[in-house]
């Protein structure tokens, strides 16, 4: 099996590092365009195999992308990283380009590679790549609501005390400060939140995790890697081993949760074929409002990205 990481930043280069520990690939392709960036990062990452034992061959290239060939997954981190006082939404421009580009060339040397996008503003830079590959949706999504609820998990976790690893929740929406946190359907250890949380300090956590990227940011200069490289890691490593595992991703939506034709964060079971299935919860009509917000604020950005005529 082989694996393409589009960008040898912090988060492609974390990603690559990631599934080369998992131990399960032959073969991980670095890209980048900065001469020398990917070949570096994947030299070091291959060095580390005699300490951490892992057999993965991790191949750095500059901007070769026939090194890539027959890829059965492609992540792609590629663009402008947050700048302080920077939204999501500032990056649209300069990143669809980048990923409109980045696309098309995964798809002319792997037509039947499933495409995982971590590039931001998350959602509207999975509709590009959707609109670019012309390929099926399950082929097309995001990764975000696997690392929105791991930050809501590590907040639950010092709150109360406990292992992120007994906490399981569910996260939906846009990637960003509408994100819709659902304590409803948070558990820990098979006890619901509540019972452990008082509601004012779930409150609290909930806006934490909404602005859980931008605190990252301010406290580095530029955005988080460490978490969102695992993420993909693992939702890479769902889909090649075929797990049917059940996470929140940035999904194309045909009706479910009263959406039609918009990427929005919704859990879904991923395995060989991608989205296998988008799972809709029965949401109360809080719940529901919220989500709604939450598609409003996606939609103006496809919007702004289908009237600059990127993607023809």
């Amino acid at each position: 099996m082989k694996v393409t990481v589009v960008g040898a930043g912090n988060v492609g280069a974390t990603c690559a590092n990631v599934l080369a520990h998992r131990d399960f690939l032959q073969e991980v392709v670095l890209l980048d365009i900065k001469e020398g960036t990917a070949e570096g990062k994947a030299l070091d990452t291959w060095q580390q195999a005699p300490i951490d034992y892992y057999s993965t061959r991790v191949i750095g290239v500059t901007n070769d992308y026939e090194k890539t060939a027959n890829s059965d997954v492609v992540v792609i981190t590629s663009g402008l990283p947050r700048k302080p006082g920077m939204s999501r939404d500032d990056l649209i421009s300069t990143n669809a380009n980048i990923v409109k580009s980045v696309t098309e060339n995964i798809t002319r040397h792997s037509p039947d590679a499933i495409i995982i996008v971590v590039s931001n503003p998350l959602d509207v830079m999975t509709y590009c790549a959707f609109l670019t590959a012309q390929k099926d949706s399950s082929k097309v999504f995001g990764m975000a609501g696997i690392l929105d609820t791991a930050r809501y998990r590590a907040f639950l976790a010092d709150e109360i005390g406990c292992s992120p690893k007994d906490i399981q929740a569910i996260l939906l929406g846009g990637h960003g400060d509408t994100m819709v946190p659902l304590p409803r359907y948070t558990t820990v250890g098979g006890i619901p939140v509540t019972e452990l949380v008082a509601a004012d300090k779930l409150e609290a956590i909930i806006q934490r995790t909404k602005v859980g990227g931008g605190e990252i940011v301010n406290l580095l200069g530029t955005s988080a890697w460490y978490a969102p490289g695992a993420a993909a890691a693992q939702m890479t490593e769902a889909i090649l081993k075929d797990e049917k595992r059940i996470f929140p991703c940035c999904a194309w939506l045909t009706g479910e949760y009263g959406q039609k034709d918009i990427y929005l964060g919704v859990p879904v079971i991923l395995g060989k074929n991608g989205i296998e299935k988008i799972i809709e919860l029965q949401l109360n009509e809080s719940e529901q409002e919220l989500l709604n917000t939450s598609a409003t604020h996606v939609k103006e950005v496809m919007n702004v990205l289908d009237n600059m005529k990127v993607v023809a």
